[in-house]
């Protein structure tokens, strides 16, 4: 309970501080961009967290806290605060995000959800992105989805607006193994032909029990820089009292 009461506490932080105003997009599913229209069993948490490095010394490390609660209706809450270099330059973010379902998703059906969020920079407090995104999600049966997201990303440095977009494929081929690929980017103007063209990750999700799963993931210009990345993420989970195991309610790991 103290683990899930300190999650909880960062979480309804990030929303109080972030004002629940359309802000930046952040990572989706651990260290995936293409996010699911489900959302996690209010009074439950996990912490997600991920490295990634890219073959032109680029690296991130990353930690996502999140929980679900009842503000009204269910909402997750998840504040990812993000170590990065890029070019030899060292940075850090916090990116506090909100995410609702509106439809839930089902076998033969459409699911949908909406989050908004955003990101400063630690160091120097600036208001670095503004993002909102709605996920769609359709179940193909009990272990394959595909996954649509769109919607519309600020980049307030550069005072730039982009429309995002992804679409990306859910497989659970054992109980334990989960195959995922996706494509993903942002289309608009930018100096930087690289920024605006299409993203690709695909990887394999490991999740022995309901507690813990693993990622390894690889990637091509996944944050426009036109490099090759290999990811390694981890979730520990947090699930409420007595809730359904997450992999039966959705369907994938």
């Amino acid at each position: 309970m103290g683990i899930r009461a300190g999650c909880i506490g960062l979480a309804v932080a990030a929303a109080i501080f972030g004002g629940f105003s359309a802000r930046e997009a952040v990572a989706a599913n651990g260290a995936y961009a293409v996010d699911a229209a489900d959302i996690s069993e209010v009074g439950s948490c996990k912490v997600e967290s991920w490295v990634q490095a890219a073959t032109n010394t680029d690296f991130t490390a990353v930690a996502n806290p999140s929980c679900a609660v009842n503000l009204f209706r269910p909402v997750e809450l998840s504040l990812q605060t993000v170590r990065q270099r890029s070019d030899g330059d060292w940075s850090t973010s916090i990116a506090p995000k909100a995410k609702w379902n509106f439809i839930p998703t089902g076998i033969g059906k459409w699911g949908m959800s909406f989050y908004a969020g955003g990101s400063f920079d630690a160091t120097t407090g600036d208001n670095l992105t503004a993002f909102a995104v709605v996920p769609l999600t359709y179940r193909l049966s009990e272990n394959t989805r595909i996954n649509l997201n769109g919607g519309w990303l600020w980049d307030r440095m550069a005072d730039r607006h982009y429309l995002l977009y992804g679409a990306g494929f859910d497989w659970k081929f054992t109980e334990t193994l989960q195959w995922t690929i996706e494509a993903f980017g942002q289309a608009g103007a930018s100096d930087v032909p690289s920024t605006v063209r299409p993203r690709f990750q695909t990887g394999v999700r490991y999740r022995p029990n309901e507690i813990f799963s693993v990622d390894l993931i690889y990637g091509h210009n996944i944050t426009g820089e036109n490099a090759n990345w290999i990811t390694l993420g981890t979730t520990i989970r947090f699930p409420a009292p007595e809730a359904k195991p997450e992999h039966h309610r959705t369907g994938h790991l």
